[in-house]
């Protein structure tokens, strides 16, 4: 296998923080000895995270086996999973806040035709549904544990008692179509053709679109992490690779 220098687009700050959790953890468990140096798994990890490359690639890159490198990724996202914030830390958060916007992304994952639970006939592809919240200016906020594909934003939303605590907290909330029935603090575009629906009420949807349309930027965050975009492993581990993402970002976005 060719080896060559590449570069990510991360700043150091993105490394320093990781590198300084893993020593901790480290530190924490006893860990005596290592193949790679914390600050080393953690460029690991990042060049995973952020670029998505493979296992066998990172082993070549860096001299160990692709068994340790799933160790060593593994490690530092469970690391970051656990300083992901919660829905109630995010809700303290969100009361500062002249309102927030609710929105649904699907991260697509490699799967067959058969897994019919992980296939979004809105999307038109297999995926995981993840709920997002962002500020006025679009900032991510919180970003969901990942559901399957085909359960709707309103469904998911309540499973994970977004509305409720939304509701609960007064916060204002802008949200789509999907999220129809959502009552409490959930404000929705009125529904019905564009062509049908009286000025007033077109007035109305165009406004609440530009206002949500700011919500789409924290969605690109997400899927600015090329492992995001197409998902190959087990579905069971992607909460904890986003909650890694999240916490990354809100870490080192300030």
């Amino acid at each position: 296998m060719l080896v060559y220098p590449s570069a990510i687009d991360l700043s150091s700050s993105s490394l320093r923080y990781l590198t300084r959790h893993l020593s901790a953890r480290r530190e924490r468990i006893g860990s005596r000895w290592r193949r790679l140096a914390a600050g080393r798994q953690a460029l690991l990890a990042l060049a995973h995270l952020r670029c998505g490359d493979t296992y066998t690639q990172l082993a070549a890159g860096f001299g160990i086996g692709i068994a340790t490198v799933y160790r060593y990724v593994r490690e530092a996202v469970e690391v970051l999973a656990a300083l992901a914030p919660t829905l109630a830390t995010v809700m303290r958060i969100a009361r500062t806040k002249a309102f927030v916007i609710l929105d649904g992304t699907l991260l697509s994952i490699d799967r067959i035709a058969t897994d019919r639970p992980y296939y979004s006939g809105k999307h038109k592809r297999h995926g995981m549904n993840v709920q997002v919240i962002t500020d006025p200016l679009g900032c991510l906020l919180w970003a969901s544990p990942a559901l399957p594909g085909a359960v709707h934003d309103i469904k998911a939303a309540r499973i994970h008692g977004i509305i409720e605590a939304l509701t609960q907290a007064g916060i204002r909330t802008w949200a789509d179509k999907g999220y129809q029935g959502g009552r409490g603090t959930i404000r929705v575009p009125y529904r019905g053709r564009w062509s049908t629906l009286p000025a007033g009420k077109r007035a109305v949807n165009s406004s609440h679109a530009r206002i949500r349309a700011v919500g789409e930027q924290a969605n690109a965050t997400l899927k600015s992490r090329r492992l995001l975009r197409k998902l190959r492993c087990s579905t069971a581990r992607i909460t904890d690779i986003v909650k890694a993402v999240l916490a990354l970002h809100l870490a080192t976005s300030g």
